[in-house]
């Protein structure tokens, strides 16, 4: 996928696709395109459709085929924040928080991903069940706010807010430790417990989650 994200607050990525190639996108993630971009939509076996219920995405998947030559296809992200492009080689593995996909290649496997830790499933801020990706491609993932990142060396560790892991390679190893001190739990506002990553491997961190944004703006959301 030869790709150009582009935008502030709320980036997209504008995808050039070679006559015959194919990308696939979660739904209502296509905001322009060139008019020979040919959609169907697919939703897969039961296994795939239960599988994408459990991560937040739509049981369906928009697939587009440039017919006739090169076309062009923009993705815009749902939320503010910034789009992370992922190189896949057939070798790597990305863990992601779920319902973060966007687009990606259609070589690109999406499949659940379960955290094996129970206390890290209930206490992480990332839940019991995220994304992961591989194959041989690009995937475009979409996160809250800034995104940092860091190469972690074998045994080096950062302890991080629950939430705020956007993406991790597969190598490294989550965990959580319980924020020291009674007083620091009840009244330092970090919650009990933080997240507590370990390498070797890189890791994609986001300065907003997308549970922190809806939070953050739902007290000005009028109800009925």
């Amino acid at each position: 996928m030869n790709y150009e994200i582009k935008g502030g607050a709320f980036p997209v990525a504008v995808c050039n696709v070679g006559a015959g190639q194919t990308v696939r996108c979660q739904r209502g993630a296509m905001a322009w395109m060139s008019d020979n971009m040919e959609m169907s939509t697919k939703g897969g076996g039961i296994g795939k459709m239960f599988g994408k219920m459990m991560t937040g995405e739509s049981i369906f998947e928009n697939l587009y085929t440039a017919q006739g030559g090169d076309g062009f296809i923009t993705f815009s992200s749902g939320v503010p924040g910034e789009i992370l492009p992922v190189e896949l080689n057939g070798s790597n593995c990305i863990i992601a928080q779920k319902s973060s996909f966007l687009a990606s290649d259609n070589s690109v496997s999406m499949e659940i991903f379960f955290q094996k830790k129970f206390g890290t499933g209930v206490f992480g801020g990332e839940g019991f069940i995220m994304q992961k990706f591989s194959g041989n491609g690009t995937v475009l993932i979409q996160a809250g706010g800034t995104l940092i990142d860091y190469d972690l060396q074998p045994g080096q560790t950062i302890i991080v807010q629950t939430g705020t892991l956007c993406a991790m390679e597969s190598t490294v190893s989550m965990d959580i430790v319980s924020v020291k001190g009674l007083g620091n739990m009840l009244a330092g506002g970090e919650g009990f417990f933080n997240t507590k990553l370990t390498g070797p491997g890189k890791i994609w961190l986001q300065t907003m989650s997308l549970v922190e944004l809806a939070g953050a703006i739902s007290p000005y959301i009028a109800t009925k």
